[in-house]
């Protein structure tokens, strides 16, 4: 049984672990909104100075090129958003599982301190039901550990996906090279 003096600490253990969490969860939410405020103001920057090279276009061949020119620096910018994005997310998840982490950890090292106490002062004839609970609380352990690796595996192919985006594979894009070069001479 927990004294009063294991029971407050206990609570004031999960209420700083809590406080925790939702502070590194509000340092992502900040990073966030700064990233999209960045994006933003470099976007209304670029799209005034775009909008004025396009209206000083003397003729439309001026004008498909200057387009051209544009379509590049504008595929970068929103693949270095992305990749940024996935940063903030890749990172705030990390510290987030960590501190979860943490805790499933120490909640695992109470319950099983609770069923080895119970099972000591367990009677006669009691043991082998405790032993099936702590059994129980050791599998759900491990299914737990398995489910944080597939998650964290899940993660990598997602940043692996993103890392290759903006790299168009060379067979994909020959076709629609050629389709582009065939409507200029036209």
């Amino acid at each position: 049984m927990m004294t009063p003096e294991q029971f407050a600490a206990a609570n004031q253990a999960n209420l700083d672990a809590l406080v925790e969490l939702t502070r590194r969860s509000f340092e992502g939410v900040e990073k966030l909104v700064a990233l999209n405020l960045q994006a933003m103001r470099s976007a209304m920057g670029d799209s005034a100075v775009r909008s004025k090279a396009l209206l000083a276009a003397k003729d439309p061949q001026a004008l498909a090129a200057l387009q051209a020119e544009l379509v590049q620096p504008a595929t970068e910018q929103v693949t270095t958003y992305g990749r940024q994005i996935v940063d903030i997310a890749t990172s705030t998840q990390s510290e987030v599982s960590r501190l979860v982490e943490s805790q499933m950890a120490m909640a695992q090292e109470k319950i099983l301190a609770l069923v080895d106490a119970a099972v000591k002062n367990a009677p006669a004839g009691g043991e082998q039901s405790l032993a099936m609970i702590k059994q129980a609380v050791t599998t759900a352990n491990g299914a737990l550990v398995d489910v944080q690796k597939a998650a964290k595996q899940a993660l990598s192919v997602a940043e692996a996906n993103l890392g290759s985006m903006g790299q168009p594979e060379p067979e994909a894009a020959a076709p629609a090279a050629k389709k582009v070069r065939a409507s200029r001479k036209r």
